[in-house]
């Protein structure tokens, strides 16, 4: 949820100026419709700091209707259409991106507008129009730190860290107090691999208390601890501030239970992170995904699939790295990408804004059917080509394009429609290692079905499950990564998932480690490092706290 407004409402709510006496030549009715035309632009601006409010409390029901009682009485009102946009933020993003571009439109030299639609595409992963506009907004207002920060942000996900140092470098010279500055360098750092230049940042940013619980998430994620560190008990003094926020209260739960996971305090460190999760309050539905992935089998048969052969493209440039999050994803992308002719693009959301825009959402569980028969073999070619005009604007001398979105595992009918040559890499690891990294992490809320250990054991049961019916429609297509087949032995498998590709071998991949570029997963300080096996049957130091867990994955879990 993005609460930021533009500061000064002056500058974006105008209301019209008073009507100049002019003596008696005005004529009465002229004198009406200014004088209603003034009083509706102050009610607009009533109903509209109003919507502010309650948009800044998360009361966002309250806020969209205010800015639609504004749009019914002046169709088109820049910041009502700007107020819309951010409540749709994070939702339904790409409500906000048309609210956004209307606002834009409405009033084109405003640099909140251009920030915030640069940030509605960012969000879909649309990095250059994201860019143009950030850019645009810097034309406008060349000192706008949020703007600075956001581009600086985009150039990290984009792969080119390398510039956004500079950004972060000028917003720091502007407002060395503004929040999002020291994160924002720190993660370019990260992102390089420059963990202690990152570090220094962060500590910075703690000790002026800005953003304190993110900063030590942060902090801690820059290194692995061997002994107590002094920032375990600030952590932990800081979590007994009153004034704590649940968000707050998550990422200091968070922070405490990696360092004390890293020192081998295993029940210590479990405790802190079920109180991150109950500081969440994340729901999953578990009976509706169900229903979803029961919707997806009946629906991608192999009789629908034989009779839609020649759909598509047949580029052999897209590679789906897919799997439940902490399966190997970002470690099999590293390994792929050191090959010079691969880029690791990071995680897409591309093929997911198509499976929503034809209905192929979890909401329409029961009712697949329709959406799916509605692509034509034209409709599947245009999908594919404009896929890889996307995925060209990356890497375009690329021979493969490496998009490692994990959830993509749930997509896998559409991508063998839009690509029956594309290369789909499966990432498994043992289930109850799976989930326990999972749920140690600080995932998003959608990630939801990761807040208690019941759901994300019979989640991880219908993920398995949607996997065996893919390998049954699409036999011999999922090339299976097995993670401790991995980490056993890296050279035979690295070159396993090469020939895949369909690639010479190249030694590079053998030091994916050193490979230039960004990693913005929460593996980022993982694939820094050399393959280590410590990772294997890691949660057997859970074993006691995990039970409701290794339950419910049942006859999956491999005790």
């Amino acid at each position: 949820m993005n609460n930021r407004l533009p500061p000064a409402w002056s500058k974006h709510i105008k209301p019209a100026p008073a009507p100049k006496a002019k003596g008696p030549i005005l004529k009465p009715m002229l004198n009406l419709q200014k004088a209603n035309a003034q009083s509706r632009a102050q009610a607009d601006d009533a109903l509209l700091k109003q919507a502010y409010t309650h948009q800044q409390a998360k009361r966002l029901d309250e806020a969209q209707d205010l800015c639609l009682r504004v749009l019914a009485r002046t169709p088109n009102h820049p910041l009502a259409l700007y107020i819309l946009g951010t409540v749709c933020l994070g939702y339904d993003d790409e409500m906000a991106l048309r609210y956004f571009a209307r606002a834009v439109g409405e009033d084109p030299k405003n640099p909140y507008y251009h920030l915030s639609l640069g940030e509605a595409y960012v969000k879909v992963s649309e990095y250059s129009p994201a860019i143009k506009h950030m850019q645009y907004a810097l034309e406008l207002q060349p000192g706008l730190v949020e703007a600075l920060c956001a581009l600086g942000r985009v150039y990290t996900e984009f792969d080119k860290p390398d510039m956004a140092l500079p950004l972060f470098e000028k917003a720091l010279k502007i407002n060395s107090d503004h929040p999002k500055v020291r994160a924002g360098m720190a993660g370019a750092l990260s992102g390089l691999g420059r963990m202690e230049e990152a570090a220094v940042y962060l500590k910075e940013a703690i000790e002026r208390r800005i953003n304190v619980p993110s900063a030590y998430n942060d902090l801690v994620q820059t290194r692995k601890f061997t002994e107590e560190p002094e920032e375990l008990q600030s952590i932990l003094h800081e979590l007994g501030n009153p004034k704590l926020d649940s968000e707050g209260a998550q990422q200091l739960h968070y922070a405490a239970g990696k360092v004390l996971n890293d020192l081998k305090r295993y029940e210590e460190a479990f405790d802190h992170f079920n109180k991150a999760k109950q500081a969440s309050g994340y729901k999953f539905d578990i009976d509706l995904y169900r229903r979803w992935i029961d919707s997806l089998i009946e629906t991608f048969t192999p009789d629908f699939l034989a009779a839609r052969a020649g759909y598509g493209n047949p580029s052999e440039v897209p590679v789906f790295v897919v799997g439940m999050p902490r399966s190997g994803t970002t470690l099999t992308e590293q390994i792929c990408a050191s090959h010079p002719d691969v880029h690791g693009a990071g995680e897409l959301s591309k093929l997911r804004r198509v499976a929503n825009a034809i209905g192929l959402k979890t909401s329409s569980a029961g009712n697949l059917k329709q959406p799916v028969m509605s692509i034509t073999k034209d409709l599947s070619r245009t999908l594919a080509d404009e896929h890889l005009s996307y995925l060209s604007e990356r890497a375009p001398a690329a021979l493969r394009v490496v998009d490692k979105m994990p959830h993509n595992f749930e997509m896998i009918g559409l991508i063998g429609l839009l690509f029956p040559n594309a290369r789909i890499i499966h990432c498994r690891r043992d289930a109850i290692d799976n989930c326990v990294s999972c749920f140690v992490l600080n995932f998003s809320e959608g990630h939801s079905y990761n807040t208690d250990l019941k759901t994300l054991g019979l989640y991880y049961r219908e993920y398995d499950r949607l996997m065996r019916h893919w390998n049954k429609v699409f036999p011999g297509l999922i090339f299976e990564n097995r993670y401790e087949t991995l980490v056993e032995d890296q050279e035979a498998q690295s070159r396993r998932l090469i020939d895949y590709l369909g690639l010479p071998w190249d030694d590079a991949c053998l030091r994916f480690f050193d490979r230039d570029g960004s990693v913005n997963t929460p593996s980022r300080w993982q694939v820094r490092q050399p393959i280590y096996k410590s990772s294997v049957k890691r949660w057997k130091n859970y074993e006691n706290e995990i039970q409701p867990l290794i339950q419910s994955l049942g006859d999956l879990a491999e005790i």
